[in-house]
């Protein structure tokens, strides 16, 4: 996992399923969906068990001790059939729990109605997730976000107060509208992104967090540190060091995503194979260093990664070898 949570997992889910998790507690939950496909499986199961006690409280009255013993039976059940799900240290589980799940088990219809659909639409927590591939979604206040594959996003069902806050996991390129009253806030791993109205790419994965600007002015924070970056600069953090930079982009290619097309200026192999194994989940290898720096000028538009590997062999004149699932440039 990313990092331990700090309470139960289940705790966690119960508060985003009733829609009372925080911006950070959100967070959290998005980055342990992410870690593994296991957790997204565990987190499926929760949330069918979770909604049929809402439909059997709709039917009856029961005993709340015996309904809060069949509730956790039954997610205990769920966890033996998928043993390789990480689970957490047991804790004294906060009266949070219990009296979520007896709400969703035994209440009448107009208390559960209250705790699920009566909550105020400033405090109900949406997120949207992207599964095998890009969404685009329309925010409360007009934005525009598109999420590149295997990303999620979750944001209030409306923004109030001050600012306009929301947690990114993976990646997304944002079209902020413009409000000067109220400044648009992203949380990303450790960083947080501030814009008033402007576009620009996030990008955090296991190696680093990243922010491209396209339009507008974006200030990025760490810690104590911040960078304020225009268009043609970026923003990045790498993982393995807590330093702030910032720096000139060399491509285009965070618009891949959004524009099915790579589009090469000069660009080195290297750097075109990178992204290739990115886009398509490849394990491209150069098995010459010579050819690690050849300069590519054509745009690749996102069709088969065979299609892309005989268009590069032919402008670079070089072999194309597979062995197992490993692609070696010769």
């Amino acid at each position: 996992m990313h990092k331990e949570l700090n309470y139960n997992i289940d705790d966690l889910l119960v508060k985003a399923l009733l829609d009372e998790a925080s911006v950070a507690e959100q967070i959290e939950i998005n980055q342990w969906l992410s870690d593994s496909d296991d957790n997204q499986r565990y987190f499926e199961h929760f949330e069918m068990i979770w909604n049929q006690s809402k439909q059997l409280a709709a039917q009856n009255l029961v005993d709340e001790d015996a309904a809060w013993e069949r509730f956790r039976k039954r997610t205990q059940k769920g966890r033996e059939e998928t043993p390789v799900i990480p689970l957490y240290e047991p804790k004294r589980s906060f009266s949070f729990v219990r009296v979520a799940a007896l709400i969703a088990a035994t209440l009448c219809a107009g208390w559960l109605a209250y705790m699920f659909l009566g909550q105020n639409a400033e405090s109900q927590m949406l997120t949207v997730r992207s599964g095998a591939q890009t969404v685009v979604d329309t925010l409360p206040d007009g934005s525009i976000v598109t999420l590149n594959k295997k990303s999620s996003i979750s944001y209030p069902a409306e923004f109030s107060g001050g600012k306009r806050e929301v947690a990114l996991t993976g990646e997304a390129f944002f079209e902020v509208t413009k409000d000067k009253a109220k400044p648009f806030i992203i949380s990303v791993n450790d960083m947080t992104v501030k814009v008033l109205g402007t576009s620009f790419n996030v990008k955090d994965n296991a190696k680093k967090t990243e922010v491209i600007v396209e339009t507008g002015l974006v200030e990025v924070a760490k810690n104590n540190e911040f960078v304020r970056i225009s268009p043609k600069q970026k923003a990045t953090v790498i993982k393995s060091s807590p330093a702030l930079v910032k720096d000139e982009t060399a491509d285009d290619f965070y618009k891949y995503y959004r524009t099915n097309k790579l589009v090469c200026n000069d660009t080195p192999l290297w750097r075109l194979v990178e992204i290739l194994n990115e886009t398509y989940d490849a394990n491209i290898i150069i098995g010459n260093e010579r050819l690690n720096n050849l300069p590519i000028n054509t745009t690749f538009d996102k069709k088969s990664l065979d299609s892309t590997l005989s268009l590069i062999s032919e402008t670079l004149t070089i072999k194309v070898e597979r062995s197992g699932e490993q692609i070696i440039l010769k």
